[in-house]
């Protein structure tokens, strides 16, 4: 391909003039005529065409050497992550919300960047352990804007400003066991924002979970009481979680480890009506939060919520002796599984009577899977129980399965067969209470059975989050450290609902490693300084496209910048 003068008229014309060959012989074609020179070269037509051409040049030259190995690769670092979560949180309103909280505040270093990398971090790199110190080398390898300055200093002094106690004058609906802090104004404000989301906000679904600490765990948070986590040799916190309907984390709460479930759960109501307006809602919790003292409370306090809580079988006498001989039919809502991604069965039965002067309505759960299994393993403990019964009493002490069902006679030990009998009208059953007077049983047992997103949030949090265990040693810098995982599942819940509103099931390990597969290499060729993007692979380009994030040319010259 090449340029050529054609005489005609009296002028010379420039012709772009292409060559292939036909049958063993060269033939031209003329793609287009340019025009007349002399009005090219007066206009700077022909410089700027020349210039045009010679960027495509510089690419050619670029692409040629690196692929030849000419190139001098200064660096190369991951760039999806921080396009695609960067976004998010531009997006969510994270960074003024972060600047509205710090206005007053003078820090010598960007808090916000300080924060959004400690965030990231905990998204993309929880392979490298829950200390934070890990962050300050892993942000060499990733791009991420304005961090190049930031130490591990700076990510502690954030964590504990996230977790500074609030004056005395912003003290207001704290709860019984934890002043209010500088998250609890972001969560706020954050909800605020982003109440558009929560426009459909008729659930709300509150659970807890224990932390355990590597060491003390802080002047005040750190405390012995009932583990989730299997350490009771360890010193924990509680944390105390509210999602929407949709599964999007509203606020998070952080209490000393002896906290108990029941005192827990009116705090949090008290705080979705004051600090989030929510008051025309139903809060969903299990049976841990449910207590005659709580129930009454909530009906007193807040005439207008509703709720659907977990009820204790065995311990509560009204749910044991009243609701579960309760005549009637059962309503099946799911049959047997038909195959391994069916519902698990449910059948549930209506109750509903006046006692003490108060209303109560009951919801009877019967699994008939679980019922099988329930029958099978006491089944099982009981025929071992017999087995050890010949060996003496020795061989029963610190076995919590077979102190159910033994009893003391005269001297000895043997099994008692009327709680074994007792046990089984237990056998595949959960009753829930309500105060939700109009949705069907069925509906009221299934949004229950929703609580398992919070469970699903605190599994993400404690595993795919690395938050635990603890090795802070300050209550502040404690309560920054778990708001940063508070702030990586709002990152990770709003892509997750993003990606799919397009119709996509992707797989979180395949997302965050087709992502950070999205590189940029510096290179210097010759005289210039470029950045060369890698193609997107796997499920990457979907989820830039889900996120809204669209890529620039593959390369870039630093140099024209």
């Amino acid at each position: 391909m090449f340029i050529r003068v054609k005489n005609n008229g009296g002028h010379e014309y420039l012709q772009l003039v292409s060559t292939h060959r036909v049958d063993g012989h060269v033939r031209q074609h003329v793609i287009g005529t340019l025009g007349r020179r002399d009005l090219l070269e007066s206009s700077g037509t022909l410089e700027g065409l020349a210039a045009s051409l010679g960027k495509f040049t510089r690419h050619a030259v670029v692409l040629a050497d690196h692929r030849a190995g000419k190139a001098e690769v200064l660096s190369a670092r991951s760039v999806g992550p921080t396009l695609v979560f960067g976004r998010l949180w531009e997006q969510l309103g994270l960074p003024a919300v972060l600047a509205a909280a710090l206005r007053d505040r003078k820090f010598g270093f960007a808090v916000e960047r300080a924060i959004f990398l400690t965030v990231l971090h905990r998204l993309l790199a929880p392979a490298s352990g829950t200390s934070d110190r890990a962050a300050e080398k892993w942000k060499q390898d990733m791009v991420i804007p304005g961090v190049e300055g930031l130490d591990l200093q700076h990510l502690y002094r954030a964590m504990a400003w996230l977790g500074e106690k609030l004056d005395g004058s912003q003290q207001a609906d704290a709860t019984p066991f934890s002043p209010r802090c500088t998250k609890d104004l972001i969560e706020e404000a954050l909800f605020a924002r982003q109440r558009h989301l929560f426009t459909n906000l008729s659930l709300a679904f509150f659970d807890t979970t224990s932390l355990y600490f590597e060491g003390e765990g802080g002047r005040t948070l750190g405390r012995r009481g009932h583990t989730k986590d299997h350490r009771p040799d360890l010193k924990q916190m509680v944390v105390g979680m509210v999602l929407s309907n949709e599964g999007r984390p509203v606020c998070s709460e952080m209490w000393p480890g002896n906290t108990t479930d029941v005192k827990t759960l009116l705090p949090v109501v008290e705080r979705l009506e004051r600090r989030f307006g929510i008051g025309e809602v139903c809060v969903v919790a299990d049976r841990g939060m449910i207590s005659d003292a709580t129930i009454e409370a909530l009906e007193r306090k807040h005439p207008g919520l509703k709720y659907i809580l977990g009820a204790r079988l065995r311990s509560d006498h009204e749910v044991r002796d009243t609701v579960l001989g309760w005549p009637g039919r059962y309503q099946e809502v799911h049959g047997p599984r038909e195959h391994s991604k069916s519902p698990s069965p449910l059948s549930v039965k209506d109750v509903r009577f006046t006692a003490d002067g108060r209303d109560r309505r009951y919801v009877v759960c019967h699994n008939q899977e679980q019922a099988e299994k329930d029958r099978a393993d006491r089944e099982a403990i009981v025929a071992s129980l017999a087995d050890q019964l010949h060996k003496g009493a020795k061989s029963l002490v610190g076995n919590r399965g077979y102190r159910k069902y033994v009893r003391c006679e005269g001297q000895g030990f043997e099994i008692d067969r009327r709680k074994v009998q007792e046990e089984e009208r237990f056998d595949g059953k959960w009753v829930l209470r309500t105060n939700w007077w109009s949705p069907p049983a069925a509906d009221v047992a299934l949004r229950y059975k929703d609580l398992w997103m919070v469970e699903a949030i605190f599994r993400a949090t404690k595993t795919i989050l690395e938050t635990r265990p603890i090795y802070h040693k300050c209550d502040e810098t404690i309560r920054g450290h778990v708001f940063c995982s508070f702030l990586a599942l709002v990152l990770m819940k709003e892509l997750q609902h993003r990606v799919a509103d397009r119709g996509l099931v992707l797989e979180w390990a395949d997302v965050l490693r087709d992502l950070q597969a999205l590189r940029v290499v510096r290179l210097r060729s010759g005289a210039a300084l470029c950045e060369l993007r890698s193609v997107p692979q796997g499920v990457a380009g979907k989820v830039l496209q889900a996120a809204g994030v669209a890529l620039g040319p593959s390369l870039r010259f630093l140099d024209d910048q």
